[in-house]
């Protein structure tokens, strides 16, 4: 099964994070995402105009509220930088790869 088609697991604390050599396997799974100090995944899109990018935003929130997986958006004219972590621990899981597997698969069908 690949990363978007799983499920985002809410994390309640008091597990580690990632170990890197898992957290660099996962994103072998991903397309253009980079891992910043095995802490946080980001990426950025770039659209035509404001409404696209503000569009794209509109769908990460509804998959953000779907699996309960909350990121770090930033918008701009034309373009969208998203960061994601699991703030509970401070670090990365699995469901943050899921959920930047799961953006992306948005933005192909979009």
């Amino acid at each position: 099964m690949n990363l978007a088609q799983k499920t985002c697991v809410a994390c309640h604390g008091g597990v580690p994070p990632l170990p890197a050599e898992e957290a660099v396997s996962l994103l072998g799974q991903l397309d253009g995402w980079e891992l910043v100090n095995n802490h946080h995944l980001t990426k950025s899109y770039r659209f035509k105009n404001f409404t696209e990018a503000l569009a794209f935003v509109d769908r990460v929130g509804a998959i953000a509220d779907e699996q309960n997986h909350h990121p770090d958006i930033y918008l701009a004219w034309g373009k969208v930088r998203i960061e994601i972590w699991t703030h509970k621990i401070d670090g990365l899981t699995e469901s943050d790869f899921i959920f930047a597997a799961k953006i992306d698969a948005s933005t192909s069908a979009g």
